[in-house]
């Protein structure tokens, strides 16, 4: 049994020392001394581990009177193993699409915190903060329901998760600012962007079938004027031929007018310059017939008067 406690041979040092360390020594001993350990932990591999992992019920680190939860005993067994980056990647991201085991994922997620590089750490755990499954998590007060999302959030920012210091780890913005990562957008703020770019991709479409739908009402109208122009044209010859033709028949009524117009006009004036000599010739002849007749009646008047006298005279 104690030939099971060794790191393998060709294990990579982390941070100086051997892998096992990174869990303190008072609790590595309890795994080494527990039942779990020896009875399931015995000769297992970077392929077999998954089978255990898959029968996991429950993360934590010690519960009852400290003894060590089969969460954490695999996790030292990952430790002392050391696989590849890739199979751990694998246990985080799922083994294939459609399977992806929980407890599998938070196996592989804890171990990548304890032995990964910074921006490994963030690269691949940060997605997993859009996993809402629920976990047990046992502990010295027993059971509790927790998400993967705050498990995972837990290890990013905690000192000490499943009774385990986790190594330092840089923070996000110093990485942002030497440029090894990109600032994060966030589940939220992706959906606000994608939100904001239908929105603006709608307006555009909007806009461009409003330039269309202009577009194609300044062509009607271009085009209707066109036709109008034309057919206005068209009708301009007729109208001509048809005014024409009309002046035409109309031409030898209007000569005719014309030349009664004229000949009453001639008339008329030649009426007007003899009516004065006219009035005066009758005003003449009047007064030449009308003189003989006053005479006679002043002659009449006279003698009568002279009559009149001598009758009255010789009365006297």
């Amino acid at each position: 049994m104690a030939m099971d406690n060794k790191t393998v041979r060709d294990a990579i040092a982390i941070r100086g020392t051997d892998p096992q360390f990174l869990i303190e020594k008072i609790l590595r001993t309890r795994i080494y001394e527990c039942s779990y350990w020896k009875e399931q932990c015995f000769g297992l591999t970077e392929s077999t581990i998954i089978e255990k992992a898959y029968e996991l019920t429950c993360i934590g680190g010690q519960y009852g009177v400290q003894k060590p939860t089969d969460f954490m005993c695999l996790v030292l067994k990952l430790l002392q193993l050391q696989p590849r980056e890739q199979i751990v990647i694998k246990y985080i991201t799922g083994l294939t699409e459609s399977e992806n085991n929980k407890y599998l994922r938070a196996l592989g997620a804890f171990y990548l915190r304890l032995v990964g590089k910074p921006v490994d750490i963030y690269t691949y755990l940060e997605p997993l903060l859009d996993d809402s499954r629920k976990l047990r998590k046992r502990g010295m007060g027993g059971y509790s329901i927790i998400h993967m999302d705050e498990f995972i959030d837990e290890l990013l920012r905690e000192e000490r998760v499943c009774d385990v210091v986790l190594p330092r780890l840089v923070k996000r913005h110093v990485l942002e600012d030497s440029g090894d990562l990109d600032p994060r957008v966030s589940t939220l703020e992706a959906l606000e962007m994608e939100l904001e770019q239908e929105r603006l991709a709608e307006e555009r479409a909007a806009a461009g079938a409003g330039e269309g739908s202009d577009a194609e009402d300044r062509s009607r109208s271009r085009s209707k004027s066109r036709s109008k122009s034309r057919s206005r044209s068209r009708s301009r010859p007729s109208s001509r031929s048809r005014s024409r033709s009309r002046s035409r028949s109309r031409s030898p009524d209007r000569r005719r007018r014309r030349d009664v117009s004229a000949s009453r006009s001639r008339s008329r004036s030649r009426s007007r310059s003899r009516s004065p000599a006219r009035k005066n010739h009758g005003r003449r002849g009047r007064s030449a017939s009308r003189s003989p007749d006053r005479k006679r009646r002043a002659s009449h008047r006279s003698k009568s008067r002279s009559r009149s006298r001598s009758r009255s005279r010789s009365r006297s």
